[in-house]
């Protein structure tokens, strides 16, 4: 097959033709017209089909029961990309040898304001035992305690229509009140957003959400529901006519919409869902009753160094991730932060070597094929920063040891501010006003540039900026910025 025919264009990605892709790209081992759905997935974006439907994908070689049913909120794009495709699509993960597979999990891809009778009946069949969703933090409606938000203009509708729901939590419910009138089991919820205690919150949004409509529903979700937290992992680059292009050229076929990712991936699910449950464990999903282990380890190793690299890497020159670790002087910042700062705060949850995961964090950084923009990641910094690098600064003071690494990332963010204010450059943060404010009147000067930071309340507790041996730190290592 010659994928830049001139005399005949390529052949579009499906199920008849994918059993004749190019030597070397892998292809489904398992028969699809013999699985059935036993996963319903709300938000089929890029991310879940790099990672959840992957790990599906590898599922079904052994057990038919979970194929997806990929049901989009909004958007059609989806739906339309791989409906002619027959739900396939290539997957590239991108290393030192980039890899592609034809991955085939996702059997069917609705839209559900087109078509919600279908939706609810994927919902209510007995054979779905599981409801991932990855709908971005915002999609599960939560207010800022955490809890359900009754006057979100999608749960205000949803209420008054609970039989045409357009939020999740909205189409959850009404899935789960069917299956409750039918007498079957709840289906497990497995929430795969970036979100701390995702499951536990989730599942408080759904079973207050179905008191307002009914109390014994709302009682057997309560009771019967499984809501695993879980924490989830893998740089996946949007997709562009570029990987298109690359895709053609290594599987000798046209699709719509390849999917490319780094050839690390993690899923980290806690231990509580049914028996009947999908083996996610034979696939490399790690199964914990500490998932808030590694969502710890994962925010201070991989999410503080990553901040520390993108400010320190601004203000040396570079672009990418790639680049800044590629500079020695910030290899070795990153690698002495993790191993001697961060590390030594951290109890490892069974089964995560905590150098090794540091390790394989740099060996991440340092892949080439992932453009990762520092400026990306330099967004927010007021609401990335406390969580990423304070609270281990703090347990680092307390434990009586020196912070003067990880003052460094701080500082660093305090000069890129500066240095995008006078630059008459976009701050991209919820506090970009007083940030712009700070950054024009910042003169370089240590002492008085990082009380005027310092005075960021909602960034720094009180207890940090009145603490001597912090504002020192943090002074010096400002200074040594400038």
């Amino acid at each position: 097959m010659t994928a830049n025919s001139a005399t005949s264009p390529a052949l579009r990605l499906n199920a008849t033709s994918y059993p004749g892709v190019v030597p070397g790209v892998a292809i489904p081992t398992y028969d699809r017209d013999k699985l059935q759905i036993g996963v319903v997935h709300f938000g089929p974006g890029a991310f879940h089909r790099a990672h959840q439907a992957h790990y599906f994908d590898q599922l079904l070689a052994h057990d038919p029961r979970w194929g997806v049913c990929a049901v989009s909120l909004k958007s059609p794009g989806v739906r339309d990309a791989l409906k002619p495709q027959d739900g396939l699509y290539t997957l590239a993960q991108l290393d030192a040898e980039t890899t592609f597979r034809i991955v085939g999990s996702i059997l069917e891809v609705l839209v559900a304001p087109e078509d919600p009778p279908s939706v609810f009946a994927r919902l209510a069949a007995p054979t779905t035992r599981l409801v991932t969703l990855t709908v971005t933090e915002k999609g599960y409606t939560l207010s800022a305690n955490g809890g359900l938000d009754e006057s979100h203009p999608d749960i205000v509708h949803d209420l008054a229509n609970p039989r045409e729901p357009r939020s999740a939590v909205g189409y959850l419910v009404e899935g789960l009140r069917r299956r409750f009138a039918a007498g079957l089991a709840p289906y497990a919820v497995v929430a795969c957003d970036n979100l701390a205690d995702n499951g536990w919150r989730l599942k408080a949004a759904v079973v207050a959400y179905a008191a307002k409509l009914d109390e014994s529903l709302a009682a057997w979700i309560d009771r019967e529901g499984r809501f695993p937290r879980t924490m989830v992992d893998s740089i996946t680059p949007a997709t562009d006519d570029a990987l298109r292009a690359r895709t053609l050229a290594a599987t000798g076929l046209e699709d719509a919409w390849p999917i490319q990712r780094e050839a690390f991936a993690q899923w980290v699910v806690e231990d509580v869902l049914p028996a009947d449950g999908p083996d996610l464990a034979s696939v490399g999903v790690i199964m914990t009753d500490d998932v808030r282990g590694f969502e710890r380890a994962k925010l201070r190793l991989l999410n503080g160094v990553h901040s520390t690299l993108a400010y320190v890497g601004i203000l040396r020159g570079h672009e990418t991730v790639f680049e800044a670790v590629s500079d020695p002087t910030l290899a070795a910042l990153a690698s002495d932060m993790m191993a001697k700062d961060i590390i030594p705060t951290l109890t490892p949850p069974r089964g995560l070597d905590l150098q090794a995961y540091a390790d394989a964090i740099l060996g991440r950084f340092r892949n080439p094929e992932i453009r990762h923009l520092l400026a990306q990641i330099a967004w927010d910094g007021s609401q990335k920063l406390p969580f990423r690098i304070l609270g281990t600064l703090t347990e680092t003071l307390e434990a009586g040891r020196s912070i003067e690494r990880l003052a460094v990332p701080l500082a660093a963010w305090m000069r890129f501010v500066a240095l995008r204010a006078k630059a008459g450059e976009a701050i991209v943060d919820p506090l970009q006003d007083r940030l712009l404010a700070l950054g024009l009147a910042a003169t370089g000067e240590a002492s008085a540039d990082v009380a005027a930071f310092l005075a960021l309340d909602s960034v720094f507790p009180a207890s940090l900026a009145g603490d001597p041996r912090f504002v020192s730190a943090l002074e010096k290592a400002y200074a040594d910025l400038g």
